[in-house]
């Protein structure tokens, strides 16, 4: 399948820059993937439309304030650092804005100079490694620094990262994102956000995203009491949110796209409750993308999961056999992304081509901060 085929026209205004006011009062687009037949309702009613012994399993990643405003070295000029995730040896992949002004061997100084970073290297799609510097961060050998560098840059073709599995109680650079990073919200929202916690879910937990799964943004501690109550079990998955969240598809051919690795956990319980709810006939409901591929990830022939910890670059297109999720809760993403084609995979491309043709038509919001989708 070709990157086009999962184009569509979307008009500006309708991509939501703001959080609605309650969380739950957002609409949502039922689509029965199977018929492609759709109704609208309020998220607010989610409940009724679950059954009993349903299970929603949910991701509880927290997002960083991963978006780092700072100054080059010696010239003064402005730059912007967003983290995307921490490899083994420290240094950190980032996107940094500007590009041409952020070579490797460019100091960079945060805050008052309390934080610092070199750009050690540039890699793939004008990612850059970038080492910070604080008296209470350890610095490590210059020779084994290099010599790691240079197997990530050797690496890096073959998209086999050395990764490291995120323990932010042992990093102490998460305090300075705490004082000094902000939320790295998409580029398509251009106003800034009043309270960041509505870019978290209200469940999340363990810090690590650089985006939020933004699913989960619709649910209050209400609702998923609703829920629950109505015999539907609530479990949760961990997928750090990364770079594949950033990165488009540039290949026409979609088959030639190649994910980065993300980080996820599937608890013991999680893995308990999923197989329970296969093995009484309940449906799986992932509660976003991210819930989704952590699933898929780990899911046997039969369905079943295990508990697991480790990465994942599963991409999920149609054509893909679903093993686990039998339903999901999504948002409406944007044309050609890995998200779409995920959704299309679940549901058929045409019928999810149509819905969002019947949500533009019925002026939707869009993205991050917009309405949402059950699929089912």
């Amino acid at each position: 399948m070709y990157k086009k085929d999962f184009n569509f026209e979307l008009p500006s205004e309708l991509i939501a820059q703001t959080p609605i006011e309650r969380r739950d009062e957002s609409r949502l687009l039922c689509l029965d993937r199977l018929t492609g037949l759709t109704r609208h309702a309020c998220f607010s009613r989610l409940p009724e439309l679950l059954h009993e012994g349903d299970c929603l399993v949910l991701n509880d990643s927290r997002v960083m304030p991963a978006r780092l405003l700072g100054k080059r070295e010696g010239t003064g000029g402005a730059v912007e650092v967003l983290l995307l995730r921490e490899l083994d040896g420290g240094e950190w992949e980032c996107l940094t804005r500007p590009g041409q002004k952020t070579k490797t061997g460019t100091q960079l100084v945060f805050g008052d100079g309390e934080l610092t970073a070199t750009v050690t290297a540039e890699i793939e799609g004008g990612n850059r490694l970038v080492r910070f510097w604080h008296n209470e961060i350890s610095t490590v050998n210059a020779h084994e620094t290099a010599k790691h560098r240079q197997n990530i840059l050797d690496a890096h073709e073959a998209a086999n990262y050395p990764l490291v599995a995120p323990d932010p109680a042992s990093r102490p650079l998460d305090a300075l994102l705490n004082k000094l990073g902000k939320m790295p919200l998409p580029p398509y929202i251009h106003e800034e956000l009043q309270d960041n916690e509505r870019y978290q879910t209200v469940y999340s937990r363990n810090t690590g995203s650089s985006a939020a799964p933004t699913a989960g943004l619709h649910f209050t501690n209400e609702l998923l009491g609703e829920i629950s109550a109505r015999g539907v079990k609530l479990c949760y998955v961990t997928l750090h949110v990364g770079l594949g969240t950033f990165r488009p598809v540039k290949t026409d051919d979609i088959e030639k796209h190649k994910m980065h690795s993300e980080f996820f956990i599937i608890p013991e319980e999680t893995a308990i409750t999923v197989n329970s709810t296969k093995a009484q006939g309940g449906r799986v409901l992932a509660v976003g993308t991210t819930s989704c591929r952590a699933l898929e990830s780990n899911a046997d022939e039969n369905g079943r999961v295990a508990a697991y910890s480790g990465f994942t670059d599963i991409f999920i297109y149609p054509g893909y056999s679903f093993r686990c999720v039998d339903g999901l809760i999504t948002n409406f993403h944007l044309p050609e992304s890995t998200l779409i084609m995920l959704v299309s995979a679940l549901a058929g491309r045409e019928n999810v081509l149509r819905a969002y043709n019947e949500a533009i038509r019925e002026r939707y919001r869009f993205f991050s901060f917009g309405d949402a989708m059950l699929i089912v």
